[in-house]
């Protein structure tokens, strides 16, 4: 059974920074592209940023791009996402998603494995 399990979420005030952890059992990370994504009620789910397995190329969302960065630790079946001078548009549930291949983009019908989320809530 594949479980994803995100940690470090929580209230932050604006400009502050929180990193965001994934930990995956039930199947290795290191052959899967892994993605972060954000919801608010009423909202679609938004991709924010991914990893890819080839040369651990990433990619962004427009409104986070050289605010937030997505690394993996695959010895840790771990991905993480740091994010830095938080706005309080960046107040959500971050979800973090296992590829169905090695290069899954930003589309949701490209992830497989959800997990639960992790509420972060930026202050003004």
């Amino acid at each position: 059974q594949v479980q994803l399990v995100e940690s470090g979420g929580g209230l932050v005030q604006a400009g502050g920074s929180l990193r965001l952890s994934c930990e995956v059992s039930g199947r290795t990370i290191s052959t899967y592209a892994m993605g972060w994504f954000r919801q608010t009620p009423g909202k679609e789910r938004q991709f924010v940023a991914r990893i890819r397995l080839s040369r651990q190329s990433t990619d962004y969302g427009d409104s986070v791009k050289g605010r937030f960065t997505i690394s993996r630790d695959n010895a840790k079946n771990t991905v993480y996402l740091q994010m830095n001078s938080l706005k309080t548009e960046d107040t959500a549930v971050y979800y973090c998603a296992i590829g169905r291949t090695s290069f899954a983009g930003p589309g949701i019908s490209e992830y497989e494995y959800w997990g639960q989320g992790t509420q972060v809530t930026v202050s003004s």
